[in-house]
Parts: C-alpha cells; sequence; structure tokens
C-alpha cells in the first residue's frame, strides 16, 4: 500500500460539506482540518501499481465544494 496526501481548498463555506463527502465515500484515512493555504489535509492509501493521478481526478476533484488539490507523494515512512 502506499500512503499519500491531499491538501484540499474549498470554496467559501463548503470545508465540512468536502470532509463529509469524503468521509461518506469510505476513500480515506483520515481527514483533517487545517488552516492556511488550504481547508483540509485528507490521507489516503493505494495498492501498489495504482494509479494516484487518476485517483486524486475522478475520486476527488469531482466531489462538489472542492476548487482547488494539492498531492503529496510519500515514498517511506520512518
Amino acid at each position: 500500500m502506499r500512503a499519500f496526501f491531499v491538501q484540499i481548498k474549498c470554496e467559501l463555506g463548503k470545508a465540512y460539506d468536502v470532509a463529509t463527502a469524503i468521509a461518506d465515500a469510505e476513500i480515506a484515512s483520515e481527514i483533517y482540518s487545517t488552516a492556511g493555504g488550504y481547508d483540509l489535509l485528507v490521507k489516503f492509501y493505494l495498492k501498489d501499481g495504482e494509479d494516484v493521478g487518476h485517483f486524486v481526478a475522478q475520486k476527488i476533484q469531482t466531489i462538489p465544494g472542492i476548487r482547488d488539490t494539492y498531492t503529496l507523494i510519500t515514498f517511506k515512512a520512518f
């Protein structure tokens, strides 16, 4: 399994709706509300060989209320 994180910028007033939609879809490991340039930080796991780009484009960016995403790929846990 490969872990990666996505920072999500939401439309104004939509962060809780977006977080709820992600939780209801049962696709995330963890969902955090954050301060700063992005509203949410979400941790995902994919099986080795699955495409992160397609997952983000098809499963995350299509959720209503999302304005922008920033994906962080991880390599090794310490």
